[in-house]
């Protein structure tokens, strides 16, 4: 059943993108396997295509086979760099159907609602716009409800979001601190202020309000410990997994590192074959670059 949060979901999902980006995403599909392809990230807020795009592809049915497509169905998703158009992108790859489930929270993955609470875009579509609108609205209600658990018994929504950002990102593996977090809200605040009541009562959380400050009924919210505990290994181990599948890692890796140091590393054969084995040379490399 549609409703105000699904209306406004619909919207921004279906949002005018600029030419480049609608075109990167046309390259990355696969008619024959793709149901959509999803923009989201800091370079669609700030709309600064210098920067690292973001898309999810997602997908009617595994992306590998044999082995690989066994790793993916537990430790997904696959993850790759491309380049397109003079624009860099990082790609994640999963099927619509773990996408929705994860959305849902009915596994204990974080990732997937905390991103897709957050603005994202159908960059190209297979024809499937509303059941990719269903599983981010999923992911919307999903992250209401953990922002009302770990945020304070009472206060403005920027408090519940901010609550719900500072300890994703903590339970995950990254490098950015969880104060972090807090740019997230950002230029976004007026719309995460608005989507708080619509998303708790599309995910049927009670609440009182009274002049822009809340008030949830924190009996029968998500817990959040086993998630918490959980979350660094889930990434640590997605990190590993994507040492031997992330397709582009030599590209992606010098464009980090250029990105962070102003070090430009050349990309040979051997280090797009091998990322690993070349990581020392890169390492020594950059520390005779950097001491020059």
């Amino acid at each position: 059943m549609s409703g105000p949060l699904e209306a406004l979901l619909a919207e921004e999902l279906a949002r005018p993108l600029p030419e480049p980006v609608g075109a990167f995403a046309a390259a990355l599909a696969d008619r024959s396997r793709d149901v959509a392809v999803l923009y989201y990230g800091s370079t669609l807020r700030t709309g600064d295509l210098s920067g690292l795009l973001d898309f999810y592809v997602l997908t009617k049915r595994p992306h590998r086979t044999g082995f690989h497509g066994a790793v993916e169905r537990v430790l997904w998703p696959e993850v790759s760099y491309h380049e397109f158009g003079g624009l860099k992108a990082k790609v994640a790859t999963l099927p619509l159907s773990v996408f929705r489930r994860a959305a849902e929270g009915r596994t204990l993955d974080t990732t997937i609602w905390t991103r897709f609470v957050q603005p994202a875009a159908i960059a190209w579509s297979g024809g499937e716009e509303a059941e990719v609108a269903a599983a981010v609205a999923e992911a919307v209600k999903t992250a209401s409800r953990y922002a009302a658990a770990l945020g304070p018994q009472q206060g403005r929504a920027e408090a519940y979001w901010t609550a719900l950002f500072r300890q994703t990102y903590a339970a995950e593996f990254r490098v950015e601190s969880p104060e972090r977090a807090d740019t997230v809200l950002g230029s976004n605040a007026d719309r995460f202020a608005r989507l708080l009541p619509m998303a708790w009562r599309a995910a049927g959380v009670e609440f009182s309000e009274m002049a822009g400050t809340y008030w949830p009924k924190k009996k029968g919210l998500p817990g959040w410990a086993v998630r918490s505990a959980l979350g660094k290994p889930l990434n640590l181990a997605r990190l590993a997994k994507a040492a031997f599948t992330f397709d582009g890692a030599a590209k992606y890796a010098a464009y980090k590192i250029e990105k962070h140091t102003g070090v430009a590393l050349e990309v040979t054969p051997f280090r797009e074959r091998h990322p690993i084995l070349a990581a020392p040379g890169v390492l020594w490399t950059l520390r005779k670059t950097r001491k020059r």
